[in-house]
């Protein structure tokens, strides 16, 4: 099995050479190598990295919610592959590992129980990947036992600063940004310019992250080995 890992990209060193280590990482607990493709900004595309490997493979989107790059753009690339047996594991999010490692993100970043949170994301206009963003919100609000204001780095309303900035507007004493982003780059960036106190780190190289992604392609191995055993074919 070839295991693939796809992130979007960015013209960012520090960017690209943080989604290397990731999979450097799930590489070293999966025991096996571990090869990344981008759907934007830069390559090798899914498509390119496919049509070079021979036998199965899986590709694990690393995106937070299930929008339009992994709903439209990784199945475009695998169909236009050739290749005629891919498993396509579900996205990093919405799921509560990853509300646990935002918690604790903040926890390293510095936030106490009483601060004002916004978790900050990419954004999206697609309409699943927005649900996707609301239920994880209201899961971290959960799991801090206080509201969490949703905002974006890009696309869609609120914008990060103008979030920090209603919340002062409200009286808030410290607001600290929680980073729902795979890897550093420009929206990073952005919400550390966002006038916040405190801005937690991206989530890719968290442990926890490293652990999820692994266990997405050992479930769709274990899955595909299933179906060989009794006779189904995947594509």
């Amino acid at each position: 099995m070839t295991a693939v890992l796809v992130a979007h990209g960015t013209r960012k060193s520090s960017g690209v050479q943080m989604v290397g280590e990731l999979a450097d990482r799930v590489s070293a607990q999966l025991r096996q190598p571990v090869r990344v493709a981008f759907v934007d900004v830069l390559g090798p595309t899914p498509a390119e990295v496919l049509r070079g490997v021979d036998g199965p493979a899986v590709l694990v989107p690393a995106f937070l919610s299930s929008g339009y790059h992994v709903r439209k753009d990784i199945p475009e690339h695998v169909e236009a592959s050739g290749h005629a047996d891919v498993t396509v594991t579900a996205a990093l999010g919405p799921c509560p590992q990853m509300v646990q490692v935002m918690v604790e993100r903040l926890l390293e970043s510095g936030w106490h129980p009483g601060d004002s949170v916004v978790m900050a994301a990419a954004g999206t206009s697609d309409p699943d990947a927005q649900r996707d963003l609301r239920v994880t919100a209201t899961l971290l609000s959960a799991a801090i036992g206080s509201r969490v204001e949703l905002a974006y780095a890009a696309t869609g309303e609120p914008r990060v600063a103008d979030a920090v900035a209603q919340l002062r507007g409200r009286g808030a004493r410290r607001v600290v940004v929680a980073s729902y982003l795979l890897a550093d780059g420009l929206f990073q960036d952005r919400l550390r310019d966002s006038g916040a106190d405190v801005v937690s780190a991206p989530l890719g190289l968290h442990p926890g992250t490293v652990r999820l992604i692994t266990n997405r392609f050992r479930r769709a191995r274990v899955s595909r080995d299933s179906w060989s055993l009794t006779g189904a074919h995947r594509r």
